[in-house]
């Protein structure tokens, strides 16, 4: 099971002392700050648990950390924020920007300009970027790059060390490519994620620069961090600048005839579609940073010298896990492009068809880059349309259609984080699943996560995960389906338990996968529609070529057999082999499921 912690003596009541287990090694190895709820008279009251143990349960579990965060938001302040009633965080940034507009406009130009480097790993078509680097050239002063890691971020995201990993060696290819420009990269770590900040007005004034870019991430921590910077940097000179890059259309542009963000996928795609085939310069690339003058060599010398640090103690990779990752995810924005274009030139046309099979290789395996930013979405769909035989994004080869309309997904579930900020807070979209009661089952969580379920798709996919930090996503779906439906263990446990593990984890689409899978989020799958997974198994890897990959125990297993082989036949080779019975009975534990949904949501039928 996930971390047992300990809440801090700040927080209003202390969690008791709980066991250590296997996973306590994941504990961070510095010490947090308490997140808090900003200041408001809304009364903050219990959720209304039918299980009165179920807090204690989800603090034990690592479902809420409390080292960070308070704790869960009652399904009563969730009903507020949709009736807009509390100021979602992205509209707080908002108020900002617009409250310190003109005070900002007039800030001139100091002796460099800062670009914040933060999801956003690259040169090519970046915005902010490319505004930082078009206000240092209208006065000829030198633009230097900033990139801040962060220990405690890195824990409180629940961020994989493999994804740290990749980030660093992202941040050398990087700097290596500014320097052709004479652009320094200065990398820092900062231990105390309150700190960051304070930092970065810190690093400006030492360099004398009154403007600072970055782009905007939709998490709630963030946007309130850009918030304060907004307001804190102006009262030192400074003009912070935060602009949408992370998506290709912004949280807010897109509103049904009424008004209202959007909650489900398909009449959002449309939206999406629509607005870019009105406002086709969104598509258009943003040009690269220019050459810095000459003298930043000198004058910053210290910074070009400046080595990228290695991963906080928190987030290392043994030395065989090192090289393995480096050898399976090459980094950098080249990679990115090289991978981008491949997939559009050589698998594009049957994506539609194949993306389905995890043992086709039919996928552009580019999540890591549009997660890291190493690969703007941006770009993804450009180029994706500049090769389809239309200019329309929603028609033409089917293989590309389908895949801009996958690559969507993202923004899409970008724009529910900013709307539905307490998604970020361990709270479901739909709340009033909260009170669905989950099991919190040591031994089952314990071989689900090992892979080690007897059901054979389950357990390649997890295998594959521990492998590759990497899952396809129909597998994706069958193991969160499983963990969810077939275990009734808290969805959170599992949606967790990914981010640690995979090398492209993204919140908004894991926490969006999750709350499909789950039936919790939005646009789900009805919660009495429960993937079978032998017939998963049997549908999307029909010759079993996926799990003979990922299970070498069972590479002899012959024929159907391979999908369950204690129901087929094949028991005495898997006992051999030393592959586990099935843990659970799927039709039992679909019934159970039904039932647990219905009561919880007080349903009488399905």
């Amino acid at each position: 099971m996930p971390p047992k912690r300990k809440a801090t003596s700040s927080l209003p009541t202390e969690a008791p002392a709980l066991k250590k287990t296997a996973f306590d090694a994941l504990q961070p190895s510095v010490k947090p700050e308490v997140k808090s709820e900003p200041d408001t008279k809304i009364k903050t009251e219990a959720p209304e648990y039918e299980d009165p143990d179920r807090e204690k349960q989800e603090e034990e579990y690592g479902v809420i950390q409390r080292e960070f965060y308070p704790a869960e938001m009652s399904n009563e302040r969730c009903a507020r924020y949709n009736a807009n009633e509390i100021p979602r965080p992205i509209e707080l940034l908002t108020q900002a920007v617009q409250k310190t507009a003109f005070a900002r406009k007039k800030i001139e130009i100091g002796d460099a300009v800062v670009h914040w480097f933060k999801r956003d790993l690259r040169t090519k078509d970046n915005r902010a970027l490319h505004l930082a680097s078009e206000k240092a050239k209208s006065k000829g002063v030198p633009l230097i790059c900033l990139f801040i890691v962060s220990p405690q971020d890195y824990q409180a995201h629940l961020t994989a060390a493999v994804r740290v990993d990749f980030e660093l060696r992202t941040l050398q290819v990087l700097k290596e490519d500014l320097a052709k420009k004479d652009i320094p990269l200065y990398t820092e770590t900062v231990e105390i994620r309150k700190n960051v900040p304070s930092r970065i007005i810190e690093l400006c004034q030492n360099w004398g620069a009154k403007h600072v870019f970055c782009a905007i991430e939709y998490e709630v921590d963030e946007l309130r961090r850009d918030a304060g910077l907004t307001t804190s940097c102006l009262e030192k000179g400074i003009d912070f600048h935060a602009v949408h890059d992370d998506v290709v259309v912004p949280p807010g542009d897109l509103t049904t005839g009424q008004g209202k963000q959007y909650s489900v996928y398909t009449p959002w795609f449309k939206a999406w579609v629509k607005h870019l085939h009105a406002n086709p310069t969104m598509l258009d690339e943003f040009a690269a940073p220019d050459q810095n003058p000459v003298s930043a060599r000198e004058k910053y010398a210290d910074l070009f010298k400046a080595e990228i640090p290695s991963a906080p103690e928190n987030k290392k990779l043994s030395d065989e896990e090192r090289e393995r990752f480096k050898a399976l995810w090459p980094p950098g924005e080249h990679e990115a492009l090289d991978r981008l274009n491949k997939f559009l030139e050589k698998k594009s046309n049957n994506y539609k068809d194949a993306r389905n099979i995890p043992a086709a290789n039919s996928t552009g395996v580019i999540s890591v880059h549009l997660s890291t930013g190493t690969l703007a979405a941006r770009t993804a769909i450009r180029s994706a349309r500049n090769i389809n035989t239309s200019n329309k994004l929603d028609a033409g080869n089917e293989g590309i259609k389908t895949w801009i309309s996958e690559v969507a997904w993202r923004d899409f579930y970008k724009h529910v984080l900013a709307h539905w900020p307490y998604v970020c807070m361990s709270k479901p979209f739909k709340y009033e699943y909260t009170k669905v009661r989950w099991e919190y089952n040591d031994e089952q969580f314990k071989r689900w996560c090992e892979g080690r379920t007897g059901f054979p798709i389950v357990d390649a996919a997890i295998r594959q995960m521990h492998s590759m930090a990497y899952m396809h996503n129909r597998c994706r779906m069958i193991v969160a389906s499983f963990l969810a439906k077939d275990l009734l263990l808290d969805w959170r446990m599992g949606e967790r338990y990914f981010m640690e593990h995979l090398i492209d984890g993204d919140f908004a689409s894991n926490n969006g996968g999750w709350g499909f899978a789950a039936s919790t989020g939005v646009d789900p799958q009805p919660y009495f529609r429960v993937f079978n997974p032998l017939l998963q198994s049997e549908k999307f890897d029909e010759q079993g070529e996926y799990i003979r990959k990922w299970l070498p125990e069972l590479k002899n297993i012959k024929g159907k057999a391979i999908h369950d082989p204690y129901g087929r036949g094949a028991a005495k080779e898997a006992e051999k082999a030393g592959y586990p019975r099935p843990m659970v009975d799927h039709k039992v534990c679909r019934d159970r499921c039904l039932a647990r949904y219905k009561e919880g949501l007080g349903k009488n039928t399905a």
